[in-house]
């Protein structure tokens, strides 16, 4: 894994997103932007709020280096994501890359949410909480210090998540290219070769009822 891909950074530069300036830090305008995209490991959900465009849109992200395919209409059917919060474009990566929900272009301006576990707050998930900031000194005692004010009443910012997604080193959505790295299920399954995903929870609830 060695290829982050972060849109919506894409979509500032072109003058599609909205930001509004809150104390001193960056949030983004959802309802303001022209589009906006929701990451979620190597799928991103694209939200169109500009019809006019949506070609424009699919273009500049089936450009970007690390992005596999863009669905739209009937593939975004065959792929069963027909839903009606589904993403107007949805965009798989290659199977050695994953999206970032990150808007900000400057990390000190980047929001309070971004370097805390907040996954309301953040427009898709963001693997990243599960390091801490090697760049902060004595984390775990920060952690500690937080925690202790907390206890005493006081307010608290439990920021001591990193803004560095390269040091994310998997991810998953994408289907591999070779079979070799597909999942594997095994166990007294009708039938032979791969499965559809969806069929997993029926494969071992029987297993499990008939046991």
């Amino acid at each position: 894994m060695n290829r982050v891909v972060c849109l919506n950074r894409e979509f500032r530069k072109r003058n599609w997103l909205t930001i509004k300036d809150e104390l001193g830090l960056e949030l983004l305008d959802y309802g303001a932007s022209r589009v906006f995209a929701v990451a979620d490991h190597q799928l991103a959900h694209i939200y169109v709020n500009d019809p006019g465009i949506v070609q424009e849109v699919r273009q500049v992200v089936e450009s970007l280096d690390g992005v596999d395919r863009v669905l739209e209409g009937e593939t975004r059917k065959e792929a069963g994501l027909d839903h009606e919060r589904a993403g107007d474009l949805v965009a798989v990566s290659h199977d050695d890359a994953w999206f970032a929900y990150y808007y900000w272009l400057d990390d000190s301006r980047a929001p309070d949410f971004a370097r805390c576990v907040d996954i309301h707050r953040k427009p898709g998930y963001d693997p990243v909480e599960l390091f801490l900031d090697p760049g902060k000194a004595f984390v775990k005692g920060r952690i500690a210090w937080r925690l202790l004010k907390k206890a005493l009443g006081f307010r608290m910012l439990m920021d001591v998540i990193p803004l560095d997604p390269s040091l994310v080193r998997g991810s998953h959505g994408a289907i591999p290219r070779s079979q070799d790295d597909w999942p594997v299920i095994m166990g007294d399954i009708p039938g032979e070769g791969a499965v559809d995903s969806t069929e997993v929870f029926q494969l071992l609830q029987q297993h499990v009822l008939s046991s």
